[in-house]
């Protein structure tokens, strides 16, 4: 198994609408989808997403630091778009502007956490700033000294990668936490370092977001 890219980050919110509108107003994200259970956010469908999951809250911060996304031209900038989420934007060169440049993790041992994620199909980094990191299609996981401890209501709800084959993630050093089979995707999810759940992901034959 190979993994592609890191295809989304899904987060439990208590308003996901309003999370939305400071994205959309902010960035050139929009909103790609919104059904009765979930709105999925992003610059363009086969690229990095949002995914944001109706859920009670206030929700806690737990294992997510931050999201930094990239443009080709424009300012740094920090987004509290609320419920204790940051999307940062920093210039830097892509494909795609709004594109992921890198999820940011508390860990308790950020340097043996990066080392078990080489393990879950990810490719070694070097460092940034001395904080440890992995990558994925040109985008990174860091991880910030802190504590990564799952709280009562996290934000977090996963991370997921895109594959080319999702059985494959039944066979990694990880314990298996679901497995979900739906109209335009198949995925596997495990349980990776620190109780962050990873989504293996594959595209069937009928994706076709837009």
């Amino acid at each position: 198994m190979r993994p592609e890219t890191l295809d989304h980050v899904a987060l439990w919110v208590a308003d996901r609408d309003s999370i939305a509108d400071v994205l959309t107003s902010r960035t050139d994200m929009r909103v790609i989808e919104r059904t009765d259970r979930f709105t999925l956010l992003g610059a363009d469908a086969r690229r990095f997403k949002l995914t944001l999951f109706d859920e009670v809250g206030p929700r806690q911060q737990g294992a997510l630091k931050d999201v930094t996304l990239r443009v080709n031209d424009g300012e740094q900038a920090s987004h509290d778009v609320g419920e204790g989420l940051t999307v940062n934007v920093v210039p830097a060169p892509t494909e795609v502007d709004y594109d992921l440049d890198h999820v940011a993790l508390y860990s308790s041992d950020p340097e043996a956490t990066a080392r078990e994620y080489l393990s879950l199909g990810f490719n070694e980094a070097e460092p940034r700033d001395g904080v440890p990191r992995v990558e994925l299609g040109g985008a990174y996981l860091e991880f910030h000294a802190g504590d990564p401890t799952e709280p009562e209501l996290p934000l977090l709800n996963h991370l997921a990668v895109l594959v080319d084959r999702a059985d494959d993630a039944k066979e990694l050093p990880a314990e298996v936490a679901d497995v979900v089979d739906a109209p335009n995707t198949y995925a596997v999810f495990v349980w990776g370092p620190e109780r962050v759940k990873i989504e293996y992901v594959e595209h069937k034959p009928t994706f076709s977001l837009v």
